[in-house]
Formats: structure tokens, sequence, C-alpha cells
């Protein structure tokens, strides 16, 4: 019996490959639940086997893929079904159930291929007490990650048939993984923004609470530039965060993309015309879509109003249960989603509104534009802001910019006053807070109380939007280390609910 590993979702489990050996028509027959990439695994193997040189006598062969109850697809299964064959043919000797995983796709003259999904592969290997990994070369050093596995690259199925027989394949030598991760100021730095106080403390909060954020103006604003200057404030991934999103990279066959920005959040900004199975995921064989593979990052949508609305609405159920779950026929695939949403968008379809005397569209075109944005996911929108046009002055000045190490290390320490006030909650910043802990971990002087009260009732501020204003306002205070949320801070929280305003709407 072979073992070998299976990838559902982002999640990895343990399969078992056994074959038997009969005589009768010559036939080679699998079973378990397989899909049409496994089925075909036959015609490879015979073809890899008979040119590594060994011939199988013509008899019956029954493989089985157990548990038989969960579907199997893939071509990672290759390799462990042709040891099981080669097993049962008494060519490698008999591998004892949970001693090593084995994975590879074998092409017909018998070398190894890569497959998807070996970190998950490796961790599931770990977590069921295997301690040694059997797989394609290109595959080693992402499975090497996992401490406690060793790892053995093997080129063809050929030196997998001497490694069983005695002849052991080198060790992958384990990698040291803080040595592998690249600066994390990598990017775009706020020093290289000119100007915008307001849209740089906007963007300060936004990461400092993971909240989600919205900004508009006119172009040439510097909306994108901060966006993607987001990235280089943000705190980096600790061990556990960094390999759940090296499995969701592992998985989606993007796994080169992080290895050299292990520590890193992810930016991931797709084009307006993105299909929805490429925003939320899916396919054939379901794969992570943009919104898992920007986990614990940002996903940047620009020019928000080119992107069809039916699929903006799909965004609402993630935004807020941070996760995706895909029903399929074969089974409901969850991935992870907690990203933070950054977006960027025109006032109008010129771009010049709410400056009328450049504004060259009417008051229907304007409302049209701004309808393409519905309230629902507006109140899922934490922060929104104006961002005005760059002023001549702004870009004459020589003064320095702040840069983004220095408010990298604000934003470090506003999470890690998070950190420790939500230890022992499934709880990691202020913006996934529950509404049932506002009222225990969000203490509030009278005039903050007050100034919220008379928010809500003259901006008419849906419950979801009167929660969110909270915790927003709980981020400011933490990054002026506040254990009580002032009413400043509400002040300044409330000036991030533009959108919200009837005057802006009205003013049209």
């Amino acid at each position: 019996m072979i073992s070998t590993a299976s990838v559902h979702g982002i999640a990895s489990m343990i399969i078992q490959v056994e074959a038997d050996v009969s005589n009768g028509m010559p036939s080679f027959e699998m079973v378990g639940v397989l899909s049409s990439e496994v089925r075909e695994a036959k015609e490879r193997i015979r073809a890899a086997i008979r040119n590594a040189g060994y011939l199988l006598p013509p008899k019956r062969i029954t493989v089985n893929l157990c548990p038989a109850d969960v579907r199997k697809s893939g071509a990672g299964f290759d390799l462990p079904i042709a040891l099981a064959v080669l097993c049962a043919h008494g060519i490698v000797p008999p591998q004892k159930p949970g001693h090593t995983l084995f994975v590879g796709e074998i092409t017909l003259n018998g070398a190894l291929r890569p497959v998807r999904g070996v970190l998950p592969m490796a961790l599931a290997a770990r977590q069921a007490g295997i301690r040694a990994f059997v797989l394609p070369v290109e595959n080693a050093r992402e499975a090497a990650f996992v401490k406690e596995l060793a790892v053995y690259p093997a080129a063809d199925l050929s030196s997998v048939i001497k490694h069983l027989n005695g002849q052991t394949l080198p060790e992958f030598t384990t990698i040291n993984i803080e040595e592998t991760a690249s600066d994390l100021s990598a990017g775009v730095d706020f020093s290289q923004i000119s100007g915008q106080y307001t849209l740089r403390r906007a963007c300060e909060i936004a990461a400092s609470g993971m909240h989600n954020l919205l900004m508009v103006g006119p172009p040439g604003a510097g909306k994108t530039l901060a966006a993607q200057a987001i990235a280089s404030i943000l705190p980096p991934l600790n061990e556990e965060e960094m390999l759940e999103l090296a499995g969701i990279y592992s998985v989606s066959g993007l796994f080169a993309e992080r290895k050299k920005q292990l520590y890193r959040r992810p930016f991931r900004s797709p084009h307006n015309s993105v299909t929805k199975m490429a925003l939320l995921g899916g396919g054939r064989i379901p794969r992570p879509g943009e919104i898992s593979l920007a986990h614990k990052g940002i996903l940047f949508l620009d020019e928000l109003t080119e992107f069809e609305r039916p699929l903006l609405e799909q965004l609402r159920q993630p935004l807020e249960e941070r996760q995706i779950r895909l029903v399929r026929q074969a089974g409901t695939y969850c991935y992870p989603a907690e990203f933070v949403l950054v977006a960027a968008m025109n006032a109008c379809g010129c771009g010049n509104f709410p400056d009328r005397e450049k504004c060259t569209c009417t008051p229907r075109q304007i409302r049209q534009h701004l309808g393409k944005i519905s309230r629902p996911l507006l109140d899922r929108v934490d922060l929104t802001i104006e961002v005005p046009k760059v002023t001549m002055a702004d870009l004459l000045s020589h003064s320095e910019n702040e840069s983004s190490e220095q408010i990298r290390q604000r934003v470090i320490r506003a999470h890690e006053i998070q950190r420790k006030r939500f230890a022992g909650f499934k709880i990691s910043c202020n913006s996934r807070m529950r509404a049932e802990f506002l009222r225990r971990f969000c203490p509030m002087s009278e005039g903050a109380r007050k100034c919220l009260a008379e928010a809500y009732e003259e901006l008419d501020l849906s419950a979801r939007a009167y929660h969110r204003l909270i915790r927003v306002a709980r981020t400011i205070a933490d990054l002026d280390a506040c254990e009580e949320i002032l009413e400043r801070h509400m002040t300044e929280a409330l000036l991030y609910r533009s959108m919200d305003e009837a005057a802006y709407r009205s003013g049209v």
C-alpha cells in the first residue's frame, strides 16, 4: 500500500493506494471515485514502466484509491499508482502505510513533472505522522518549508524504484525561511506621494485596523500610487499566516510568486475585465480566485465603477464572512478570503466632479455613475475619502515626506495593541470585531457617544455602518495609544464617511 495525498480546497488529506494482480483477462482497472485525469493515468503508467525497463506480465490489475467516498483529481496520483502496481508485481518491496508520502505526475518516458498543492500535502503528511516525502525535483523547495519532514526529490520513476530498493535518494536540505524573505519595504514608498496628507492619514488608519478603503477623486490625484504604497506599511505575516497563504498559492500553482516574499502581505490588482471565476475562484477543478490570493493582504480594484455591478455585488458576502464557499457537484470548496478591499474611482464620468466649472456631466449622468456602487457595498467600506487634485505647491515642495518605514512602525505598534487586546479570541484586528465585542473593547467618552448619536441620525447610517464607524474610531484611538475612544477620534472617523453624506449626492 502506497501513501499519497489529495487536495480539496486548500486542505489536504492522506490517500492510500493499493493494487492487486490476479490471473484472468489482461486489464488495468482503477476504482475510488476518480476524475478523468486520474483515470487516464493508467496509460501514462504503462508506458512509463515499460520505458523504465520493467515488463509487466499480462495479468488483471486492479488499483483502489481509498477512502472511496472522496473524489480524487489531479495528476499527482501517477507516481503512487505506478509504485503500487510495481509493489504488487514484486518489483519494489511492500511499503508500510504512513511511512512515506509519494506524489508526482509521470510522463511517458518516466520523468516526473511537478504538481500543484504540494505544501498542503506536506503539512497533512506531518500532521499524520509521516516523516518522508518523495516528489518531483521542481516541488522539493516547496515541501522543504515544512519542518520535521525529510524531502527526497526524484527526477524520474527509475530513481524512485532504486530508492525503494536501497539506493537512497539525496535528501533536500531544509530551507531557512527567514533567509528567503525579501525586504518588506520593497515597492512604492509613501515618500513618493506629494501632498495628500489626508489621504496618507486614511491609508495609515486602513493599514492599522485592516479596514476597507474607498478613494474618490479626479484622475492623477495619486489614488493608485497610494493604494500600492499601503502594501509597504502593512506589518509582516506571522509564521502561521505565512504557511496558510503559501498553501493557497501552492494550490493555485503560483508558489513561485511567494517563495521570495513569504512574509510580505500580498497585493492583488485585477483588471476591471476580470471574470467572476477569476475573481471569486472556481473552474472544472476549482482553484482559488483573486480574493483568496489576496488573503491577509490587499485586493485593489482600480476604476471601481468600470467593474460590472453584479460582479461587485458578489464581493459582499466574502467581505462579511472572510471566506468564499464554492458549491459544486463534486462537493463544497471553501477558500479563505480575509482581505482588505482598497478601491479607487472617479466621482463622475469625466472625473472632475464636484468641480462644477470643469465637470461636463449632467446631474443624471453623475447619479448614474455613483449609482454603480450600491449602498449595501458602501456599507462594507470602513473609510471613504475624497482625494483632491494635487496642487502646484505640493509638486514644487522640497520638504521631505514621511517614509513608509516611519508609518509602518506606528502601524505595527497599533497591531501589537490589538493583538494583546484580542488575545484568547479568534480576532486579528479591529475591523474583524463582531458587534457583541464593541461594548467590551470600545469604551467611549461622553463626547464621543454624543457625536456618534448625532451622526447616526443626520447621516442616516445603517446598523452595519454604525458598527464600522466605532471600529474605525477604535483604530484611531489605538494610533494615539488611548484606551478610551475620545470625541476627536470619533470626529475623525466621521470624516471618512463622505459617500454616506446626503449632501454629496444632493449636490449633483
